[in-house]
C-alpha cells in the first residue's frame, strides 16, 4: 500500500522536532523506523533532503521545498476535516509565536484578550526571546522581527518602522555629561547585547548616511527589557526602539540624546506561508499585523504606524515578500 503521505508527516515532525529520536518519541515510533521512512522519501526523490550531524539537523534547499510543500498539503487535510467537523466559520489549533521581549510584553500581549474574543479556539504559544530563531527548527508559525531581515525563503509582512533613541536616564547625564557628538560616545558606558549575531556597534546617522560606531560598556544582555531598566538605573546609554522607551521618555525616566543620530528599523512579521497557510495562522495574522501597525503608531512617532490591510490576496502580490 502507499503509505507516502504517512511518510510525509514524518518528515514534517523530524523537521520540527529537530532530531530522529524526539520525532520517534512523539510519534510513538523506534528512531530506525522515522530514519528508514525519511530515506524511503530521498531515494524515492533522488534527493538529500536532511544533512545529518552529531549536532543538529539541517534541511537541504530541497528539504526546506519538500517540507513546506509537505505542510501545505497536510494543512489542506486538516482544515477539510476541521471544516467537515465543526463547521467552515470554526477555526482552532495552535499558533506557535515568537517575538523579543519588549516586542512582546508591549505589543503583543495587550492585544491577544481582543484576538480571543474573535478565535477562542486558537491557542497562543507565545514564545519572548530576544534571539532569532529558525522557524523550520523551532516549529514556530509566525516570529516578529525589528531590524533588517536576513535572505529566506519566509514572508514578510510589514508593520512599520520604530525609531531607535539613545537614552540615558537624568542622573547619569548629571554624573557623566550628556553627549554632543558622536564621538563622545567613546568616553561613555554603553549597554549592549550578548547576541552571536550582534557585533559591539551602534548603527548612527552621521553625515547624511549610516555609520557603524564601535561602542563599549559594562553590560552585554540576551534581551532588551533588562537595558532598558538598567539605563532607567543609571548604569549607562542605551540604543533602544521607540515604543519600547516611550513611557519612559514621557515620564521622564530617560532622556533622548544625539537625537539627529538615531535611525530607524522596520518592523514585520514573518511566516513559513503564503495562501495554503493553515487557517489558524491565516486569522492570527489578519488580526494581529493591522493591530500591531494601530497599536506601534499610537506609541511612537511618525517613522512607524503603516496600517496594513488584512492577509493580502493573490491579486495583491506586492503585500508579501520573501524575508
Amino acid at each position: 500500500m502507499d503509505n507516502r503521505m504517512g511518510e510525509m508527516l514524518v518528515f514534517i515532525r523530524v523537521v520540527e522536532a529537530g532530531s530522529f529520536s524526539e520525532a520517534a518519541r512523539q510519534l510513538r515510533m523506534t528512531p530506525s523506523t522515522v530514519s528508514k521512512a525519511v530515506i524511503r522519501i530521498e531515494e524515492r526523490l533522488g534527493a538529500r533532503l536532511i544533512e545529518r550531524s552529531t549536532r543538529r539537523l539541517k534541511l537541504t534547499e530541497d528539504g526546506r521545498t519538500y517540507y513546506e510543500r509537505s505542510l501545505a498539503i497536510a494543512t489542506d487535510v486538516d482544515d477539510l476535516e476541521q471544516s467537515l467537523s465543526q463547521g467552515s466559520h470554526k477555526v482552532s489549533g495552535v499558533v506557535r509565536v515568537n517575538t523579543s521581549v519588549p516586542f512582546g510584553v508591549l505589543m503583543v500581549e495587550p492585544l491577544l484578550p481582543g484576538f480571543w474574543e474573535e478565535y477562542p479556539d486558537i491557542v497562543v504559544d507565545l514564545s519572548l526571546s530576544d534571539e532569532v530563531v529558525d522557524l523550520y527548527l523551532e516549529r514556530t508559525d509566525v516570529a516578529f522581527r525589528i531590524g533588517t531581515l536576513a535572505d529566506s525563503g519566509l514572508v514578510a509582512l510589514r508593520i512599520g518602522a520604530t525609531k531607535r533613541h539613545i537614552v540615558a536616564s537624568p542622573a547619569y547625564l548629571a554624573k557623566h555629561g550628556t553627549p554632543t557628538m558622536i564621538e563622545d560616545l567613546e568616553r561613555h558606558n554603553c549597554l549592549g547585547f550578548n547576541f552571536r549575531r550582534t557585533a559591539p556597534v551602534w548603527p548612527l546617522h552621521q553625515a547624511g548616511r549610516i555609520v557603524d560606531r564601535t561602542v563599549r560598556g559594562s553590560l552585554l544582555a540576551n534581551n532588551g527589557e533588562t537595558v532598558r531598566r538598567l539605563a532607567v538605573a543609571g548604569v549607562g546609554l542605551a540604543r533602544l526602539g521607540h515604543f519600547h522607551v516611550a513611557e519612559d521618555l514621557a515620564a521622564g525616566r530617560l532622556v533622548s540624546v544625539l537625537q539627529d543620530a538615531g535611525d530607524a528599523e522596520e518592523i514585520h512579521a514573518l511566516h513559513l506561508g503564503t495562501q495554503r497557510s493553515p487557517a489558524r495562522i491565516r486569522a492570527f495574522l489578519d488580526y494581529m499585523v493591522p493591530a500591531c501597525a494601530k497599536r506601534s503608531a499610537r506609541r511612537t512617532d511618525p517613522y512607524c504606524g503603516q496600517i496594513l490591510p488584512p492577509w493580502p490576496g493573490k491579486d495583491d502580490p506586492a503585500a508579501i515578500a520573501p524575508a
